[in-house]
């Protein structure tokens, strides 16, 4: 007598896609603690300055001192400086914050190029989901000092670009530091983007190229003086920031 078949072709389909949906459900619970354990960490910071730049620069190169200074200014100044948490210039922010006895926190990829590689950090996570990390590090910044960088430095700078294009973020600083390095881009956004009409011209207007770390610092000292003057009572929910604008208005004045 023929044997019955137990389950049909039809009925491995179902459990596959059964199985398929639920390893999605899970999927979807973990990102979700990623975006919890991000916004818990992050939503006490005081003003927070992210810093992007490669994370192949070692000590001895002249971006990693510069970018080690400009974290070191900032965080003198009272801002918390955000990393991706890796090395390089991440790394060199970091050291730069932490020597300036401010939070140095670190955003981290679970990627073998960078978790544990940087030992400057006072607070940190470590992301699976490259998207949940991106959305951390630009919820919490009042600006973006972004040095000379590989494919996940541009990833990072044309997302906000495109963030602010869209008009989907408030406008922010994002300083492009390093003109040898980031002029050549800006050309040819210019020259080829804008004739081609893939952009417009005023979209060159949400970046600017700088070249020392005190000038960062003028830059978003005044754009966090008139953010607070626009958005009033909304600006202050963190005491932390009250506190900052005012140390603001005594250094530079009412604006």
């Amino acid at each position: 007598m023929k044997k019955k078949k137990f389950f049909s072709s039809f009925n491995w389909k179902i459990i596959g896609e059964l199985k398929t949906k639920q390893g999605d459900v899970w999927r979807l619970f973990r990102i979700l603690s990623e975006f919890v354990q991000g916004f818990d960490l992050l939503s006490e910071l005081g003003p927070s300055v992210t810093f992007f730049g490669s994370s192949r620069f070692t000590e001895d190169n002249p971006y990693y001192q510069l970018a080690r200074k400009t974290a070191y200014l900032f965080g003198k100044e009272g801002y918390t400086i955000i990393t991706g948490g890796g090395p390089g210039i991440m790394e060199a922010a970091n050291r730069g914050a932490y020597e300036a006895g401010t939070e140095s926190v670190g955003l981290q990829i679970d990627i073998p190029q960078e978790v544990n590689k940087n030992p400057y950090l006072t607070k940190g996570l470590v992301f699976k989901h490259f998207f949940v990390r991106k959305v951390m590090l630009i919820r919490y910044s009042l600006g973006y000092i972004i040095f000379p960088g590989g494919y996940g430095t541009f990833d990072e700078l044309f997302e906000a670009l495109t963030l602010m294009q869209t008009k989907k973020m408030y406008p922010f600083p994002i300083l492009l530091f390093g003109s040898e390095y980031w002029k050549p881009l800006e050309k040819y956004m210019r020259h080829v983007m804008v004739e081609f009409g893939t952009i417009d011209d005023d979209d060159l207007s949400y970046f600017q190229i700088i070249n020392s770390p005190e000038e960062a610092l003028e830059i978003i000292n005044r754009f966090v003086l008139e953010r607070s003057k626009f958005l009033g009572e909304e600006f202050f929910l963190n005491y932390k920031f009250r506190e900052f604008v005012e140390k603001l208005k005594s250094k530079y004045g009412e604006v």
